[in-house]
């Protein structure tokens, strides 16, 4: 794998400090996860008129709706999931920097070489192997709502395990081309 950046972008620094140069790599993997964080944040607005209509359903008319509130909960988990990805390529996760801070920037970039190769992309692997036969046993059972009046189809809310798994090691392999390639300069 060939990783080199791009000649028409200026090394960015984002939240952590590190200056990491983009990459056609990761521009390439950027796009494909922005567009499911676009999807998901979309969600999050299909997810608070969901909530304002059971509530109004609820309190207004005395009708509840055991079917809508397992969507509310499926569209809360899909929009969680598919955001993994999108918080990573935008340094937007949780990171505890204290002492990295105090270091120079090469050594700095070493531990971020570490962190996503040996930590984030084994992590992704390890919930893509156990993932895989959760949501294919769902499948093969035809997994439903154990409530009444629920959700059929549970396995394919299952999926978007996978799915999210599979965009945050493509987010992780975009950083590790930016890191690379900051290696390299």
């Amino acid at each position: 794998m060939k990783v080199q950046a791009t000649t028409d972008d200026i090394p960015e620094t984002g939240p952590s400090g590190l200056h990491l140069p983009k990459t056609v790599l990761s521009t390439a993997l950027d796009r494909i996860i922005e567009f499911f964080g676009e999807f998901a944040s979309w969600l999050w607005t299909l997810l608070m008129l969901l909530i304002v209509y059971q509530v109004v359903q609820r309190y207004a008319f005395g009708k509840g709706s055991i079917m809508l509130e397992e969507m509310q909960w499926h569209l809360y988990a899909v929009g969680f999931l598919l955001g993994m990805a999108v918080t990573e390529i935008r340094e937007r996760h949780v990171r505890i920097d204290v002492l990295a801070e105090m270091m120079p920037q090469r050594v700095r970039i070493w531990i971020e070489l570490f962190g996503i190769a040996v930590l984030l992309l084994t992590f992704v692997a390890v919930m893509l192997w156990f993932a895989w036969p959760f949501v294919q046993s769902s499948y093969q059972l035809h997994e439903v709502s154990a409530a009444p009046d629920g959700l059929p189809y549970r396995w394919a809310l299952k999926s978007f395990i996978i799915t999210a798994f599979v965009l945050l090691g493509l987010a992780g392999l975009s950083r590790l081309s930016r890191v690379i390639a900051a290696l390299r300069s």
